[in-house]
This record gives C-alpha cells, structure tokens and sequence, in this order.
C-alpha cells in the first residue's frame, strides 16, 4: 500500500463505525483497566474506548498518584447496535467484584456509573433478571456519573502497542497518539491482540462500516499486512 492511499485516508477525516448519531457514553470499573478495554473493545458497537480514572475526589489523578479514584474504562457505542443491558451483562459476566474490591484499595473497584435515570432503572432490572437466574447481587458499587480522568498514553490500547508492527503500520493512518486512541480500528485491533476476537470477524465488520469503500479497503489491506 503507498503513501498517497494513507494521506487519502487520513485527509478524509475518516470516522468511527457508526453513522447513527445516537452514540451514548458508559463509564465502569472492573479491575485493571487494560483488560476491560480490549474486551468491550471488540465488540461490535463499541465505537471507542479510552481508560482513565474516576469515582473520587482527586483534581488531578494520575497512575502514579491516582488518590482515591479507580481504573476505570469508558466506551462510546451505539445503542442500536449493543443495547445498553447487553453491556451490563458483559461487564458482570467477566469480573468478581468480591476478588478484586479492597485488593488495592480504591485503585480496583467494581464500580458501574449511570448518566440518568433511566441508565439506574436499567441497571435495577439486569440485577433483578440476574438475581431471578440465580446469578445473586454483585457487590458492585453504583453512583451517578461525575467525571473521568483520561490515562496516561501509554496505558490506552495497551495490549495493541505489544505489537510494533502494528503500531508502526497504524501509524500511517492514525499519526497521533489521540488519533489511534479513538479510533473504531484501533479499539478492534486491541481486542484481537488480547484474544477476544480474530482477523476474519474484524474484516467482516468492517466491510459494514459508514465509511469511503476505497477507505474501508484501505483499512482491510493494512491490517492483513500486520506481523502479530
């Protein structure tokens, strides 16, 4: 692939996934926040993901001096692709709160954060369907959401910038580090470095994507070229 096809890209300001302008924010905490990020990451829907810190009072977390905040995720999706009861079950799913709150103090934390009413009556009735399945009452804390500190660089993607080449050949198309950060692909490619998913079904899915056909080639080229 040349050059000139990467600046294409790039000077079309190509978007995420989705075209729907309905795209909503969930903000959760599970543990170390580099394994949550690749697992909603690949999923379809999510159209990005950053980590960062949040649930405290500190001006001015940061991984080092995180105070009294957690690790937490923070995706943007769109709901018509991944309703938001499909997020809370993934987030229960695939934690124990019991084995990790208290492990490190507030730095990891089963905590879920609702941006309105109607996101907690959501959240009550998941509970309610899961403690009818015998699934009990996660000891997961549930606060209304009131902020979140973005991670440092090198904590986002995290599991993706293993790979230099995949760092090196993303770069072409993303030339800042907040620009792969936001990004649907990176967001996918996190996943698959992680495990959850594979190169065909990121394939597949992008061939979907509200994006250039030339663009969305462009994409699927670069990464069947990546050395995993």
């Amino acid at each position: 692939m040349d050059q000139m096809d990467h600046r294409d890209v790039q000077g079309r300001k190509l978007a995420a996934a989705a075209s729907n302008e309905d795209i909503r924010t969930a903000t959760l905490a599970m543990g170390c926040f580099w394994g949550p990020e690749a697992l909603f990451g690949h999923l379809p829907g999510v159209v990005r993901t950053r980590v960062g810190y949040a649930g405290g009072t500190s001006e001015y977390p940061s991984y080092r001096q995180m105070g009294d905040h957690t690790e937490t995720l923070q995706i943007d999706y769109d709901p018509a692709i991944l309703p938001f009861e499909e997020i809370l079950d993934t987030f229960w799913n695939n934690h124990n709160p019991m084995n990790i709150n208290d492990y490190k103090g507030r730095q990891y934390m089963s905590l879920l954060f609702y941006n309105d009413e109607n996101e907690r009556q959501t959240i009550r009735q998941v509970l309610e369907k899961r403690k009818g399945q015998g699934k009990g009452e996660p000891d997961t804390g549930i606060a209304p959401y009131s902020g979140f500190h973005l991670a440092e660089d090198r904590h986002q993607k995290y599991y993706l910038k293993r790979y230099p080449d995949a760092m090196e050949k993303l770069g072409t198309l993303y030339p800042s580090g907040t620009d792969l950060a936001n990004s649907t692909l990176a967001a996918r490619l996190n996943g698959l470095a992680k495990g959850y998913t594979n190169l065909e079904r990121i394939i597949s899915e992008i061939r979907q994507w509200h994006a250039y056909p030339d663009d969305r080639e462009i994409m699927i080229k670069l990464i069947k070229h990546i050395r995993w």
